[in-house]
């Protein structure tokens, strides 16, 4: 539960981070009635990263025992989050559990934290691309996904209808995709949810490929729910697709989630239990 007054820590994982909208995070946070700490490496740049790998880890172990700091919100994404998913002393993070959210690159760091401590994430919102600008469907989705109050989403569109229960997992297709060879996937039942960004559909192809290639993917998938596949090269091969992997998994598939990269999304916390029927998506 995240009150009035909690201190939020915004940290910079991945790629570099522009100040200024570091600086208006910060100002909009703290106008809603937050304390905010930001990260000693926040503008540290190398090459195209936020700092080195070595003060990052640092940062987040020290975010997680800081008893002091409520939620932790990732500045941005971009890339360096896979650089440090070995690194990281996982037994500081399960000891200390509070709220780690963030989107796109950090999807790695949020799903091994899932499957490394138990501890559930959240697919959603970051500062700089959303509380430097704030969209109120999103903030108040963050919000209400944080302080564990009921959610429910609807699509729009079904590829294959039908009931799926498990937790929900995901993220970024790419940086999904990216994890195999890792430890990543959960052995339980799962709901997978996906969006992506730039990719064109050979590629989204060969990605779900490559995810339902994984005997244990197939196992435990019991259901897909699709966001946003934004500036991709064919839209009309894409729901051929979309269509045509539905058929082959058997198992219900529903687009139209605001599951994205776009302004207003929604915030979706990793690990817990879910039921997607009628289109409509339920967080238990």
């Amino acid at each position: 539960m995240l009150n009035i007054g909690d201190t939020i820590g915004i940290i910079a994982l991945s790629g570099v981070c522009d100040k200024d909208k570091v600086e208006k995070a910060k100002a909009n946070l703290e106008a809603s009635g937050y304390r905010v700490k930001l990260s000693k490496n926040i503008y540290d740049q190398n090459r195209y990263l936020a700092g080195s790998d070595e003060d990052k880890i640092s940062e987040l172990e020290s975010f997680f025992k800081d008893d002091e700091i409520k939620l932790i919100l990732c500045a941005r994404g971009g890339y360096g989050a896979i650089r440090l998913i070995n690194k990281i002393d996982y037994s500081i993070l399960k000891a200390n559990p509070k709220p780690f959210c963030g989107f796109s690159d950090v999807t790695a760091l949020l799903l091994m934290i899932y499957r490394k401590t138990g501890m559930v994430t959240y697919h959603g919102t970051m500062a700089c691309s959303d509380f430097a600008d704030v969209n109120e469907f999103t903030k108040q989705n963050f919000f209400k996904a944080i302080n564990n109050k009921p959610l429910s989403f609807e699509g729009t569109k079904t590829y294959r209808d039908g009931v799926a229960e498990g937790i929900i997992w995901g993220g970024n297709l790419a940086t999904v995709v990216s994890l195999c060879g890792q430890d990543f996937l959960p052995d339980k039942d799962f709901i997978f949810f996906a969006e992506d960004l730039n990719e064109p559909v050979y590629k989204i192809d060969r990605m779900f490929r490559q995810l339902v290639n994984i005997p244990g993917f197939l196992n435990y998938c019991k259901g897909i729910v699709l966001g946003d596949f934004l500036d991709t090269d064919n839209e009309e091969w894409l729901e051929e697709y979309f269509k045509e992997l539905s058929e082959k998994l058997n198992i219900p598939v529903i687009s139209g989630f605001r599951i994205t990269h776009a302004k207003e999304k929604i915030t979706l916390p990793i690990g817990k239990t879910a039921k997607l029927e009628n289109k409509t998506l339920t967080i238990i």
